[in-house]
């Protein structure tokens, strides 16, 4: 594709959807074309706010963008995308891809006919606290995450592993880069129909083993990571965005952010136990991922979670609902 703005348009403008059409109004090479909702009184007021364009006809959109965000809910993503892709156009899907694997299959294979870009949005990845281990030698052998929210409405048009946990799965194979050899689960339906809680331990064929805690009913809002292995521990809060790690070194770190430093003797010679803070660079984590969907369409960047990335978490997630459904319910 030249270096023509990209057309895109946004498909559902609700809660998420609002901030989409918000970071597109001012991402460079982006043409914010319009936004298409049934909701027609929420899309005027947004198309006001952002002076963009209201599609009263989803095909209509489709046929004039040359990308397109789907932020509908999640029983609605694979019809829509679908359309979107049979008709040659790039699509960001908020997560998860699909509510089947059927259905996420049938849209990679889509949009490797139709040569299109599937990205989709698993934001977690992005966040600054997370990205913070980047400069950092993370092998994992043991990680434990929890994510846990008070009740609320929105997102219950799902099961809790599919709105919550598939996040952290999103984010484990992110990690850890192993395939799944074993998994076990547990959990159960408190207020919804559907399943509220869950936990899942999921071991790898490269020996790491990793435990999920996610709940939809909760008195506050927790959201962290603890990762163990070889010489180094580190724990992320991706709530209050800060990052801690401690590491063993052979030497006394005197690097910027080294905060202290306690001695110790292993197999009768000296080291060092480092913890640390690392310098955490804020972003917002939509507006990168959108600006990395666009300058993907462009062959700028590769998708940070691309269709297949979408389709794997998926799948893992899908494994845990039904070992949980089969012996709980």
């Amino acid at each position: 594709m030249s270096n023509k703005p990209i057309n895109i348009g946004v498909i559902g403008v609700g809660h998420l959807g609002i901030h989409h059409v918000k970071h597109y109004a001012n991402i460079p090479n982006v043409n914010l074309l319009g936004i298409y909702d049934p909701d027609i009184k929420r899309s005027n007021h947004v198309a006001k706010k952002y002076k963009t364009v209201v599609y009263q006809n989803l095909e209509k959109l489709i046929k004039d963008a040359n990308a397109l965000s789907i932020v509908t809910p999640t029983p609605n993503h694979f019809k829509t995308a679908k359309l979107c892709i049979e008709n040659k156009k790039h699509v960001f899907i908020e997560k998860p891809i699909t509510v089947t694997l059927e259905e996420a299959n049938e849209l990679l294979e889509l949009s490797k006919n139709n040569s299109v870009i599937i990205q989709v949005g698993h934001i977690e990845r992005l966040n600054p606290a997370l990205m913070a281990l980047e400069p950092y030698d993370i092998s994992p052998k043991f990680i434990e995450i929890q994510r846990l929210a008070p009740y609320t409405v929105r997102g219950t048009d799902v099961p809790v592993v599919l709105d919550k946990m598939i996040h952290d799965i999103d984010i484990l194979l992110s990690l850890v880069k192993s395939e799944v050899s074993s998994l076990e689960a547990t959990g159960m339906s408190i207020i919804t129909s559907s399943l509220d809680m869950a936990h899942a331990r999921i071991q790898f064929k490269n020996g790491a083993t990793a435990s999920l805690m996610s709940s939809r009913i909760a008195q506050n809002d927790i959201r962290k990571i603890k990762l163990f292995q070889k010489n180094l521990y580190s724990t992320i809060d991706l709530l209050k965005g800060t990052t801690e790690i401690y590491k063993v070194e052979q030497h006394k770190n005197h690097k910027s952010n080294f905060l202290k430093s306690t001695d110790f003797q292993r197999n009768g010679k000296k080291r060092f136990i480092t913890y640390m803070k690392p310098d955490i660079k804020k972003h917002d984590a939509l507006e990168v991922e959108l600006r990395n969907f666009s300058n993907a369409i462009l062959g700028k960047e590769q998708p940070i979670v691309d269709g297949k990335s979408g389709r794997d978490a998926l799948s893992i997630a899908l494994d845990i609902q039904t070992i949980i459904k089969k012996d709980f319910f």
